[in-house]
């Protein structure tokens, strides 16, 4: 498996995970998040996706980490809103070195898109967050499309994750923390 971030990017990204929609997703992630990515995954598939999926998540978790480096200068705070037709997203991070997750989305969604199993979108976050030491806040209050729900997520992932990580120019050399760690 090979997982570059570079956060500073242009959001030039090249993923392969094996599995068509995730793909789609990651690709927005790096696009709309403005991170060049690359993501080569060879996993199981012969048994199912959710290895390869989860893995993947867990290390571009780890990426997203190491990417951040010490956080001197950086915003730490990002939040962003993104509708998709007739779906919307609310994220909200918080760089905190702290991990935890609350994610909630429209009940009786398709299970399926393509072969994407769609409870897999939580467990992808759980598995991105354990890994990058953050909190994150996703919720999507309304929608009827599977394929809208889950985008919308990961577009407003990426958005709020590029505000909370760039640098503010106003803190250049400052920790964003009272405890003087993250």
């Amino acid at each position: 498996m090979l997982v570059e971030i570079n956060l500073d990017g242009t959001g030039k990204v090249d993923v392969s995970t094996g599995v068509g929609f995730y793909d789609h997703m990651l690709d927005q992630l790096g696009r709309h998040g403005l991170f060049d990515l690359t993501v080569k995954t060879d996993g199981d598939l012969h048994i199912d996706s959710h290895h390869t999926i989860e893995d993947t998540a867990l290390a571009l978790g780890a990426a997203f980490k190491q990417a951040l480096g010490d956080k001197v200068g950086i915003y730490r705070f990002g939040n962003c809103t993104v509708p998709l037709d007739e779906s919307l997203a609310q994220v909200t991070v918080d760089l905190s070195g702290r991990p935890y997750l609350v994610h909630t989305e429209p009940e009786n969604m398709a299970p399926m898109i393509g072969e994407y199993d769609t409870t897999m979108t939580r467990h992808i976050l759980e598995s991105f967050v354990a890994q990058a030491q953050i909190a994150l806040h996703v919720h999507v209050p309304y929608g009827r499309n599977a394929h809208h729900i889950v985008e919308c997520q990961f577009k407003a992932l990426a958005r709020a994750l590029r505000y909370a990580s760039e640098h503010d120019p106003r803190a250049a050399g400052i920790l964003p923390s009272t405890k003087g760690a993250l």
